[in-house]
């Protein structure tokens, strides 16, 4: 990430702050994105404190003039922009499918998949200019590979970033940008506490696993780094599950 311009989404907690502090300690330069101003105040004091750089932005990234200022900051103050990860995301209205609002199921897909789409309209004209980049979006293994009851507008907008990444990175690819979706698993973060609330969920959802056990932020940060380095130089359009085996365990 040396020399390397990043967005982070979703950074006052879990991925998106682990991430972050990852990729300053790789060389990037960072614009660091939440509703949390002061989480946001907090990241950035850790990385610059460790000789990293990075700015805060607070703001809802379901606003496009968000999604633009995030751009504008980085190009204005650090020369433009090569890596976006676009991680923000909810789990929005859950429970049975008859009893959600639209306007539960807007919400959700207005965060998880319309923010992602206002962040690229952005991301990749700015990145195109620099002469390429790599587009990261958080998706999920729900949706993709594993279906579960009550979280359909969840699921529904997890899947449809696969497509927008499929699509973008056939549009993109000649221009020199990678755009790639990255599919967590359960991860130790204060969103997976939804779900294991208790031991008893904890311990039955870790059964789920091949690996019977949840991420820790810093793992799925790896896979992000991966996709946003030159290691991953020919690896576009692809949705990389980072889910401890959730998908193929039968056990």
């Amino acid at each position: 990430m040396a020399g390397k311009v990043a967005i982070v989404t979703g950074a006052s907690s879990g991925i998106g702050y682990a991430t972050a502090k990852l990729f300053a300690h790789e060389g990037g330069k960072l614009i660091v994105a939440a509703r949390r101003r002061s989480e946001l105040d907090a990241l950035v004091a850790e990385i610059n404190a460790l000789g990293g750089e990075a700015i805060a932005a607070d703001g809802d990234v379901c606003d496009e003039r968000f999604a633009k200022t995030l751009v504008d900051l980085a190009v204005n103050r650090f020369g433009g922009l090569d890596v976006a990860f676009n991680n923000a995301g909810t789990l929005g209205a859950m429970g049975a499918t008859p009893d959600i609002p639209l306007e539960g199921w807007m919400d959700t897909l207005n965060t998880n998949l319309t923010s992602a789409f206002l962040g690229a309209k952005y991301q990749l004209p700015a990145m195109v200019a620099r002469g390429g980049g790599s587009l990261i979006f958080t998706s999920s293994f729900v949706g993709h590979t594993v279906g579960f009851p009550g979280v359909a507008a969840y699921a529904a907008s997890k899947a449809g970033l696969v497509g927008l990444t499929q699509s973008l990175a056939v549009e993109f690819g000649a221009r020199g940008i990678r755009v790639n979706a990255l599919l967590p698993g359960g991860t130790d973060t204060p969103m997976g506490a939804t779900f294991a609330s208790t031991p008893e969920a904890r311990a039955f959802i870790e059964g789920l696993y091949a690996m019977k056990r949840l991420a820790k932020p810093e793992e799925i940060a790896q896979s992000a780094l991966y996709l946003a380095s030159d290691a991953s130089s020919f690896t576009t359009g692809s949705a990389l599950l980072v889910d401890g085996g959730v998908s193929i365990n039968r056990s």
